[in-house]
């Protein structure tokens, strides 16, 4: 849990920073991030290569693998639509499609601001980061009360990266396959499900 308070400690120093400075003094390119974040991935790919359970995991678990994705987006749309009650500006299409963002906020916004102006589109920005941010803080609790899926299906979208090590590190290199895999699905059906119910 220590850990996962210092990354929202070192992320919020971030936004104090960038909100501080002006941006022309400390600028932070997207290429140096994304650069930072594969290297990571590779770290995480040659640790997983390392352990052959992995590999016997997937084969033991054959077609079951997509009930994964499956389960995160039914549990997902259920959720949402739970909630959309609560809202009275917020029409249930455009509650289940800052859900279907699936943590995926760069993507889903982006679309919603298209199609639905930006309002929404900040609204589907913020709770997607949210959903990110609550799997690197609550992971190993997450672990703890609801298994070791539970971080994967919180991540949703972002389980192929970003929170990645943060699962890895609490469900287990074991689960990291899978993990990925759920992401990906996830990742691919974001534009598809967003604009279908807009």
């Amino acid at each position: 849990m220590k850990s996962s308070i210092i990354i929202v400690i070192f992320f919020a120093l971030g936004i104090l920073l960038g909100y501080l400075i002006d941006e022309s003094i400390f600028y932070v390119s997207d290429d140096l991030s994304t650069y930072a974040l594969h290297f990571l991935l590779f770290l995480i790919g040659i640790s997983i290569g390392c352990d052959l359970k992995v590999f016997r995991i997937i084969k033991k678990l054959h077609y079951r693998i997509l009930f994964v994705p499956l389960a995160v987006i039914i549990g997902t749309l259920l959720g949402v639509a739970a909630v959309s009650v609560l809202f009275e500006d917020i029409t249930l299409n455009e509650c289940l499609a800052i859900g279907s963002g699936f943590g995926y906020y760069s993507l889903s916004s982006i679309y919603i601001t298209k199609v639905s102006g930006e309002v929404l589109g900040v609204v589907a920005l913020l709770s997607n980061i949210i959903r990110e941010i609550i799997t690197l803080v609550a992971s190993p609790l997450l672990v703890k009360y609801f298994g070791k899926l539970a971080p994967i299906a919180s991540g949703g979208a972002t389980s192929m990266d970003t929170t990645l090590p943060i699962i890895t590190r609490y469900s287990g290199k074991e689960f990291a396959v899978i993990s990925v895999f759920s992401g990906t699905v996830l990742t691919i059906i974001v534009p598809f499900m967003v604009t279908m119910f807009l």
